[in-house]
């Protein structure tokens, strides 16, 4: 039997019956990456020494009679963790030697669950790319059509996902980089509710890995199924004990639903700031129209909605305020001096980009101010709502694109050119406020990319949108994977699995 395309539950299950060893599942691993990461690259740093040791160590401790959730079970970590005698560089070629000494404190969790650490994904300079490339590393490859991107920034690790390099992976998301990638590669993710996931040692290579929580980021489970990102986030959720002083434990609450019937669901296809391309909205139709079929109370509109518009703004204020908050004085200056000259009536996203990345303190506390009361809002929509349904972003996986400079690239939507980081308003929705969301593969374009959409949820409710996605999976399928992985058809298009 071929072990590497199924999921960890099932893993788990064959682990404890005996059916197989995390040896041969590792050596399995390994071989799968050695034969087709040539063509995807989405491993970029292998640890397959230590990986076999851990392997060994976990059958070992099976055979004492130990039993814990993740024991002997193959998985990949994103590049952006602290793993000690591994480096960190985010892909940043001034740090390609930096070494951190001890685990990030979520690589600490997968490895007291037992799990086997094949090695690290690939990344975007800096985390700051929907694309997953560096000078250190190269490029990661979308495993269904190589010459389009997997996303970013957890891009190597969808991609590892999809390609059967380990059953689980762990990304981050600040700005849809884990749903984006997911999206794009046709696999699982969920960004957690903020401050549900502790993060310590996810930080950029040199930097203290100190128990601070950032402003929008989050750190969170990827993986091939449904059900497997629920067991991921229960090892990874909890308080870092240096923060609270206690041991890492968390219960949350359950899933408002059980049955798909009794869920209550807003849709959404459309934005004000961007279109929606046409094979996104097939797959938001696609998932409405099975929530429907499967007894939801489904609407396209509600009285309750933040404001969309006002949403995406405010985000693109404070992502932007603190992504320059280290730039050199100089470069800071040079920015006040182009933002003083937008016109005011100029309300592009473009321009909030730039007024955002010189925002005073003072521009700052009133944009967190405003961020309450939406999510206030948000409290409101979901006393009467259970979850939203919407895209992640608005078009399949694009080709490789990679103009030094952000700013000239551009993102075609059904052939219209829109610039590039206008893409991100739809994974903002939940980010600014800080929501669970779950992405969930939702079908094919007519060019045969995979096409996911995002389940929305109430705050620190995860498990709610996570069982709408498994339900969802039970009635429209979820992962499939390339069938010929690793090799390219014409133009570099993967044959696709049926």
């Amino acid at each position: 039997m071929e072990w590497n395309f199924q999921s960890a539950e099932k893993l788990v299950t064959a682990l404890r019956a005996g059916e197989v060893t995390s040896a041969e599942l590792t050596d399995e691993a390994i071989a799968r990456v050695e034969c087709d990461d040539k063509a995807i690259n989405a491993i970029c740093v292998p640890d397959f020494d230590r990986a076999r040791a851990a392997a060994r160590d976990a059958d070992q401790a099976r055979a004492r009679g130990e039993d814990r959730p993740l024991l002997g079970v193959p998985v990949t970590v994103k590049e952006s963790y602290n793993i000690a005698g591994l480096p960190t560089t985010w892909g940043m070629p001034a740090h390609r030697d930096y070494m951190p000494a001890e685990d990030a404190v979520q690589v600490s969790r997968l490895k007291a669950a037992g799990a086997v650490v094949l090695g690290k994904t690939n990344v975007p300079l800096g985390l700051q790319d929907v694309q997953s490339f560096n000078e250190i590393y190269g490029t990661t490859n979308n495993p269904w059509d190589h010459d389009r991107t997997s996303g970013g920034s957890s891009g190597g690790s969808a991609a590892a996902l999809a390609s059967g390099f380990g059953a689980l992976s762990i990304g981050s998301d600040i700005a849809g980089s884990l749903r984006t990638p997911a999206h794009f590669c046709g696999v699982y993710a969920h960004k957690p509710t903020l401050g549900l996931v502790a993060a310590r040692g996810m930080v950029p290579p040199s930097a203290p890995a100190l128990p601070a929580e950032g402003d929008l980021a989050v750190v969170g489970p990827m993986a091939r199924t449904a059900r497997d990102l629920a067991l991921l986030l229960d090892v990874m959720a909890g308080p870092d004990p240096l923060t609270l002083g206690v041991a890492h434990d968390l219960t949350l609450p359950p899933a408002r639903h059980e049955r798909l019937g009794d869920f209550r669901v807003l849709v959404l296809d459309r934005h004000p700031l961007i279109p929606t391309g046409s094979a996104v909205r097939a797959a938001v139709n696609r998932v409405a129209d099975a929530l429907v079929d499967g007894g939801a109370r489904v609407e396209r509109r509600s009285p309750l909605l933040p404001d969309l518009t006002e949403a995406a703004v405010l985000y693109t204020h404070l992502l932007f305020s603190g992504s320059v908050a280290r730039f050199p004085v100089e470069s800071y200056e040079r920015l006040r001096t182009r933002a003083a000259a937008l016109g005011a009536d100029d309300r592009s996203l473009d321009a909030a980009r730039l007024r955002g990345m010189v925002f005073s303190h003072r521009d700052w506390i009133e944009a967190n101010s405003s961020r309450e009361l939406h999510r206030h809002g948000w409290r409101q929509f979901f006393a009467e709502w259970d979850a939203v349904v919407c895209p992640i972003t608005p078009t399949p996986a694009f080709p490789h694109d990679h103009h030094p400079d952000p700013r000239e690239r551009r993102i075609a939507i059904d052939g219209v050119e829109h610039p590039y980081f206008d893409q991100l308003v739809w994974a903002s929705l939940a980010t600014m406020p800080g929501l669970p969301a779950t992405a969930v593969p939702a079908g094919r374009s007519p060019e045969g990319l995979p096409v996911g959409v995002q389940l929305i949820g109430p705050m620190f409710e995860d498990r709610t949108p996570l069982r709408l996605a498994e339900l969802l999976e039970q009635r429209i399928g979820g992962f499939q994977a390339p069938r010929q992985r690793g090799r390219s058809g014409p133009k570099g298009r993967a044959e696709y699995g049926v």
